[in-house]
């Protein structure tokens, strides 16, 4: 089993090599698709593990609680031209260390405690940051959820989308101080004038929480919120393909607030090596290439979404306008939970994550569905046959969940799939 090539100066560990080396074998063995994970380019993984990791800094360029940041001043504006440029905004803050870090310092500098937010439930599609109890979000404000329509027998309309009337009923209602559009497990485009047109109407501020469709935004492929939005947030290792880490883009008028918030109001020293691994991310998303790679990620979803409604498996609002789909898995087998399909594919070599589909009779950590994106295996440079391949082996695996001989011989044809596209010979 041979490591990592970005891992090779890691000689005198042998327990962490030896670690590493079976990361390196899973990843490039096995098929990814959780949606919220891609493959980074080798230039975003050297920038992460660069020498900016020692560094100290703080503050913010020209403000630093401490001395020698002159050249990582540069790094961090280098960072924020970039991504204001990517977009089109006003001001960026690069710093968050996550999309939650992101989503709570824009919580805490624009609203006060007890404000209402209108967000998304999350049973159908919303984040833990959008008003869970177990966040700490519901627990400085008040929030109010919309939802999705029902599900319909119609193949032209099979429902299961953002309850537009729903939502403008609510905000109608409640006057919150915010709205937030954006979704961790929905499959279809969100288009931030609808927001927009229903912010203004109650006279609320609007979020668009990008963390998910941050890539495909960037490359085209889905609607830019910026200039609808008081302010986004997204994270930047999703769709964005960079390192680990979140940002915050917003109108001028709010930046103040939104710096103040980040530093010192919720972080310390910011992750230098992770932000100078965001600017790599977002000159690479600047570059022509990126829009086709977006492209093709939505592209592979719907061939996905064709494959895998052929096996039997129904598709939670009918397919796919982004790099996910959502499996609702009791047509496929009623007696089959997402957490035993999770487990089960773990086996056979497909790795995907559980979720509550709209309306779940089963809890959060059981769940009836299965989430699977396109954004990682599309970087490695598989296209639409690809992606009926992995339908057919998931339905395999799944059909035959109790025969562990089988699901080794899955396994092997994945590994035979997978074998064929090395996620890092695209970036050679």
């Amino acid at each position: 089993m041979s490591a990592s090539p970005f891992d090779a100066w890691i000689t005198a560990d042998d327990e962490l090599t030896g670690l590493l080396a079976q990361e390196w074998a899973r990843q490039t063995t096995t098929v990814q698709l959780i949606a919220s994970e891609n493959f980074t380019s080798p230039a975003v993984m050297a920038a992460t593990g660069s020498i900016l990791t020692n560094k100290y800094s703080e503050g913010y360029p020209g403000r630093r609680y401490y001395g020698g940041n002159q050249i990582v001043d540069e790094v961090e504006d280098l960072a924020r031209r970039r991504l204001t440029a990517l977009f089109g905004a006003d001001h960026a803050n690069v710093q968050p260390h996550s999309g939650a870090n992101a989503n709570v310092a824009v919580y805490q500098a624009l609203l006060n405690p007890g404000d209402t937010i209108l967000a998304m439930r999350l049973d159908q599609g919303g984040h833990l940051t959008h008003g869970s109890p177990a966040s700490i979000t519901s627990k400085i404000w008040r929030f109010v959820s919309y939802g999705v329509t029902p599900r319909s027998d119609d193949l032209e309309n099979p429902g299961e989308v953002i309850d537009v009337e729903n939502l403008r009923e609510l905000a109608l209602r409640e006057k919150p101080k915010l709205i937030v559009a954006g979704a961790t497990a929905y499959s279809r485009r969100i288009e931030p004038a609808i927001f927009r047109e229903v912010a203004d109407e109650v006279g609320a501020l609007l979020m668009f929480d990008a963390a998910h469709p941050a890539g495909l935004i960037a490359g085209g492929s889905n609607p830019n919120p910026v200039p609808y939005a008081d302010v986004v947030t997204f994270t930047t290792h999703k769709t964005l393909r960079g390192p680990r880490g979140g940002a915050i883009l917003c109108r001028e008028e709010h930046a103040k607030k939104i710096d103040s918030a980040v530093f010192p109001g919720q972080q310390g020293g910011p992750l230098e090596h992770a932000i100078a691994a965001k600017a790599v991310a977002f000159k690479e998303a600047s570059l022509p290439s990126f829009s086709l790679y977006t492209d093709q990620i939505v592209t592979n979803s719907r061939a996905f979404g064709t494959a895998l409604a052929s096996e039997g498996f129904r598709l939670v609002s009918g397919g796919s306008d982004n790099h996910m789909l959502l499996l609702d898995l009791r047509d496929f087998d009623a007696e089959l939970t997402g957490k035993e399909a999770q487990e089960t594919l773990d086996r056979a070599g497909i790795t995907t994550n559980r979720n509550q589909i709209p309306d779940d009779p089963r809890s959060p950590f059981v769940t009836s569905g299965l989430r699977v994106g396109t954004a990682a295996q599309t970087t490695a440079g598989m296209k639409e046959g690809e992606f009926a391949i992995i339908a057919a082996l998931m339905a395999r695996a799944l059909r035959t969940r109790t025969d562990e001989a089988s699901l080794a011989a899955v396994r092997a044809d994945v590994a035979e799939l997978c074998s064929g596209f090395n996620p890092y010979a695209t970036f050679v």
